[in-house]
């Protein structure tokens, strides 16, 4: 048999991509973290979606059996699950975005040197240190509170005295909170877009005789577009999953009026002890906010994308 032959009969060795094994490589030390993280959320997920199907009362032993996606109708049905649903947009909405605004003032006046701006900035910054069940406690008892609160004090001149502000705002009372802890996280988003801002564009607008606003309107807020889409994004993917300033604030009353889909799931779970209904208002709960967080990140990363092409 001649050499080509033999060449030819030969088994054929697969090389290997060296770009796919280098891959891999860079992927290895990250495999424990996935594991870890699919034990952690995704198998809790899947037992979380077998009892959506089970009609089960911790209250009746014994009660657990096999309903189908009768639970998924009921939550569909239940008026209190709309409400929740409903209260949970105001509350979202309102509060980053009244955030937001506040927060990119802070950053505008925290972008200009003065004396002790360091000092301000940590001051500006400590309230999104604050453990928010602690800040939900502090607005109650010391800002809010209709005896000894401060808000009552400061207003007293104008002629309001020992009002119970919670009791009578409370969705306004958990937004207020909220914007309070949250608006530091947005003064510092924006403040890192307006330190990237390049100031030799800002020089040539004045030169040509632009003023503030004007250089605002058409240099800055542009450039801030994509620093400001962030905050929202990110603000909306916490803030929806507000609970711990209504469990202390409000515990979801007067009625449902500051109820909000996790305190409500809360409310099933374990003050009703209605696992099958909670577990199923759980699965609906996270696959909504999946295709709202899919469909936000998509608009942002379009954006930037036709930012980046311009």
């Amino acid at each position: 048999m001649s050499a080509v032959a033999l060449r030819t009969a030969a088994p054929r060795r697969r090389t290997r991509n060296p770009e796919k094994v280098g891959a891999w490589t860079r992927r290895l030390p990250l495999l424990p973290a996935l594991i870890f993280t699919v034990l952690i959320t995704q198998i809790p997920f899947i037992f979380t979606i077998y009892y959506s199907l089970q009609s089960w009362n911790l209250v009746r032993p014994g009660s657990e059996h096999w309903v189908g996606v009768s639970n998924y109708g009921k939550v569909f049905t239940d008026s209190q699950f709309r409400d929740a649903a409903i209260n949970t947009v105001i509350l979202t909405a309102s509060a980053v975005v009244i955030a937001m605004v506040l927060g990119t003032l802070l950053a505008i006046l925290l972008d200009r040197t003065f004396p002790g701006r360091g000092f301000v900035r940590t001051l500006l910054i400590t309230p999104f240190l604050v453990m928010p069940t602690a800040g939900a406690l502090l607005w109650k008892t010391t800002i809010l509170d209709p005896v000894y609160g401060l808000a009552n004090f400061v207003l007293r001149p104008f002629g309001i005295g020992q009002f119970d502000w919670i009791s009578k705002f409370p969705m306004g009372s958990v937004v207020a909170e909220t914007v309070w802890q949250w608006t530091p996280f947005m003064m510092l988003i924006v403040l890192a877009g307006l330190t990237s801002q390049p100031r030799d564009v800002l020089e040539a607008g004045r030169v040509d005789g632009a003023g503030t606003f004007a250089l605002f309107r058409e240099i800055t807020l542009p450039h801030l577009r994509r620093y400001i889409e962030l905050g929202v994004l990110l603000g909306a993917i916490y803030v929806v999953n507000t609970f711990d300033a209504i469990y202390m604030m409000t515990q979801g009353g007067p009625g449902t009026s500051s109820t909000n889909l996790p305190f409500y799931l809360y409310q099933r779970a374990f003050l009703g002890f209605d696992i099958g209904q909670a577990a199923a208002l759980g699965v609906v709960v996270v696959v909504g906010t999946i295709i709202v967080a899919t469909f936000a990140l998509r608009v942002v990363f379009s954006l930037l994308n036709v930012e980046e092409g311009r």
